[in-house]
């Protein structure tokens, strides 16, 4: 059944899309992510004049490769992750190797088709995809052992959206991770978790140089 899910989805997805598959490494991990090749050419202006949406979720950013990196060292096993912005599914596939039960979320249709196939591709496992407007968080998702996400702060009003999701989702007990590059909304969703009763437990700072890539990436980790 996974084949055929693998197979069909990788069809019709490389039919749509100008597509590129990407070898990883996370930790000791070889990944193979199917992608569309560039964001830029999945740019709409009807639905940038509509809400400003751009297709982030295409690429794989740095402050992903390094959540990924950090979601490898857990034990996943009996437990549950929430992604919010999956984008083309790097961390939920690594999370579905560590042993997660994983729900993937993104505002995108087509970010979560690129993470339920590579997911399943690499994996051998199936997600729980869902289409997440954080304006208008669902309350039905139900509750996470563990609730990540990547570079989601890069615009003001994340900050505070971000912190509610985490706050909605995240179980007693459970642990939130986000990893940061240095982005407008991330001292912003601090405090806004705070007031939730979500407190920085851990802050790390992490490097990543690729080619002309020099990022320090925060990897912040929450809990009640």
């Amino acid at each position: 059944m996974i084949e055929a899910e693998v197979s069909a989805l990788r069809q019709e997805l490389t039919r749509r899309f100008r597509t590129t598959e990407s070898a990883l490494c996370v930790g000791d991990w070889e990944l193979s992510l199917l992608h569309p090749v560039s964001a830029e050419d999945l740019i709409s202006e009807e639905d940038f004049e509509r809400d400003e949406r751009l297709p982030y979720w295409a690429d794989i950013w740095p402050s992903g490769r390094l959540l990924a990196a950090y979601v490898r060292q857990l034990d996943g096993k009996g437990r549950s992750l929430l992604e919010l912005g999956c984008g083309a599914g790097l961390v939920s596939t690594t999370a579905a190797l560590a042993g997660f039960e994983v729900c993937a979320t993104d505002y995108y249709d087509d970010a979560l088709l690129f993470t339920k196939l590579n997911v399943a591709a690499n994996a051998r496992r199936t997600a729980t995809t869902r289409v997440v407007d954080w304006r208008q968080m669902p309350t039905d998702l139900g509750r996470f052992d563990y609730v990540v996400g990547s570079d989601v702060l890069y615009e003001r009003p994340y900050g505070p959206l971000v912190a509610r999701a985490i706050d909605i989702t995240l179980k007693r007990g459970g642990e939130a991770i986000i990893a940061d590059p240095g982005r407008i909304a991330a001292d912003e969703f601090v405090r806004d978790a705070a007031e939730r009763g979500l407190r920085v437990i851990a802050r790390e700072e992490f490097p990543f140089v690729e080619g002309a890539i020099r990022q320090r990436i925060t990897i912040y980790r929450l809990r009640r």
